[in-house]
This record gives C-alpha cells, sequence and structure tokens, in this order.
C-alpha cells in the first residue's frame, strides 16, 4: 500500500508567527524541528496500518524545511522547488491514499493562523464558485490521479474549512486558532501521539473516502491585492479580467487550472511593491 503525504509548515502545533515560517527568521529552524516530528507521527501511523511505501512532499515556501536526517527512514523524501506539481508534486495514480500535514486555513479567514492560499498576493481563490484553500486545491489535484486524501491536519480554522470539502476525511486539529498569529497548542509529544493514532485509522478506513473531482466546466476565479497585479495576470491567454481586482479562466482539465492559477500569482507576485 503506498502512500501519499504533503507536509506544509503553517499548521504545525507551536507554529504562530511569520518569524517561525521565513527562512531568514530566528525561530524558523526551531519549526523546521516541529514541522518533521509531525510528519514522523504520520508515517508511524501509516506503516503501522499496513503501508508499505510512503513518499513525503515538503510543501512549504522554498520546500526544503524538513530535516533528512530526522525523517523516518523508511520514508522517500522531495525536496526543493519549484516542482511542476507544488505542493503535491509526486503524486500520481499509484497512491492509495494521500494526507495533508500542518496546512492551514484559506486566504481571508477571520481566525486562521497565517492563513493564505499557495500566494500572499492572493486575497481570495475561487473554483466553481466555491471558496477553496490550499487543502481543497490540493485535494483536487490528488483526485485528478483518483487518489482519495484521507487525512488532513492543521488549525481549528482549517478544520472547518476542509470539512466542508471533504467531509469523508479525518480532519485533525493540532491547535485551536485565536487569531491570525496566536493559537492554543497541544504540547509536541501529545500532538504526536494524535497524528499517529488518525494517520493508522484514517488510512484502515481509505476505502471510505472518495477522490475529489469538481463538476465540469470548471471556472477559476483569483481576487488579487493589487490591479497592477490583475493588470499582470490578465496578460496570459485565455485569462478575462472580470473586476478591479479579479480574474478568470474557464476549462475542464483541473490539472490545467491548477497551473493556471499558479502562473497567475507568480506573474502578479513580480508586481508585488508596485503600487495598487
Amino acid at each position: 500500500m503506498k502512500i501519499y503525504i504533503s507536509a506544509d509548515m503553517e499548521g504545525v502545533s507551536g507554529v504562530v508567527h511569520e518569524d517561525q515560517v521565513l527562512r531568514e527568521k530566528r525561530e524558523y529552524e526551531y519549526a523546521c524541528r516541529l514541522m518533521t516530528g509531525e510528519v514522523n507521527a504520520v508515517i508511524e501511523g501509516a506503516f503501522e496500518a499496513g503501508a508499505t511505501e510512503i513518499v513525503v512532499n515538503d510543501a512549504h515556501d522554498e520546500m526544503r524545511n524538513i530535516i533528512p536526517e530526522m525523517l523516518h527512514e523508511g520514508a522517500r523524501l522531495i525536496r526543493g522547488s519549484p516542482k511542476p506539481l507544488s505542493m503535491v508534486e509526486g503524486i500520481d495514480e499509484t497512491f492509495d491514499a494521500a494526507i495533508f500535514v500542518g496546512y492551514h486555513a484559506a486566504a481571508g479567514s477571520r481566525v486562521g493562523v497565517l492563513g493564505h492560499t499557495y500566494s500572499e498576493v492572493a486575497t481570495r481563490i475561487k473554483v466553481n464558485g466555491m471558496t477553496m484553500g490550499e487543502a481543497g486545491i490540493n485535494a483536487a489535484v490528488c483526485g485528478y490521479f483518483s487518489v482519495p486524501v484521507v487525512m488532513v491536519s492543521g488549525d481549528s480554522a482549517l478544520a472547518a474549512e476542509v470539512k466542508e470539502v471533504l467531509p469523508w476525511a479525518k480532519v485533525l486539529a493540532v491547535k485551536e486558532s485565536i487569531v491570525r498569529t496566536a493559537a492554543q497548542c497541544f504540547h509536541p509529544e501529545k500532538v504526536r501521539s494524535m497524528l499517529r493514532t488518525a494517520a493508522h485509522d484514517a488510512i484502515l478506513r481509505r476505502k471510505e473516502c472518495s477522490p475529489l473531482r469538481l463538476r465540469t466546466p470548471l471556472v477559476l476565479e483569483v481576487e488579487l491585492r493589487g490591479s497592477t497585479m490583475a493588470d499582470m495576470a490578465a496578460l496570459i491567454p485565455g485569462v478575462r479580467r472580470v473586476g478591479p481586482l479579479t480574474v478568470t479562466y474557464s476549462g475542464d482539465d483541473f490539472l490545467e487550472i491548477f497551473k493556471l492559477m499558479r502562473a497567475c500569482l507568480i506573474i502578479a507576485g513580480s508586481q508585488a511593491g508596485h503600487g495598487s
């Protein structure tokens, strides 16, 4: 049985501030240890549930955060960026289930810890009229390859979001959101025990979970922070400007939609700091 793990950092228990998630900041190395510990707990639970092969994709920022020598030796690690499928690089039809660890709430969340959606330049991303965060978007990429997401961990704001998009998935809140940069956190060892048990149970009931497949035609809507960002995103063929800050794109292939979304955010991000 082959299991895929996508690991982010903002949803890890104990992580509550930008100083912990940016490489140049003083608390970053500690956050890397916390992140690696949570991933290891999920790996252990997966092996206990019968997994024979586990691939972990480091999905945060520059994607070199998990400490290789501390990672469970039974797993393989994908690290570095850029990657064609970004946070879900390596996913394909050969996997039996996927787990998302350390995920966070979407851009626009009122209390989600360090919430955003793929980039700080986006204030909201919708697919078919539904606001989606990274968990939903990445689950749809997994669904494209017929892989169900069976478990997601992160803060309580994320948990509420995921229950709407992936009602069959096991959702574990490892910290209670208070505001964007504060949360009530469980002790790391308690969190790891919770994650180990949750991963074990989620994998055992994987056949009750469904790959996320969105109805077609697919309509992507990206709301950006500034009008110049929208100007730049609208240069991409097929992208339409529908408002001062909003662009849309339509298609039938979710992988195409996903890559187009990333292109919009990258080109819009080139205008960060250039005014509105």
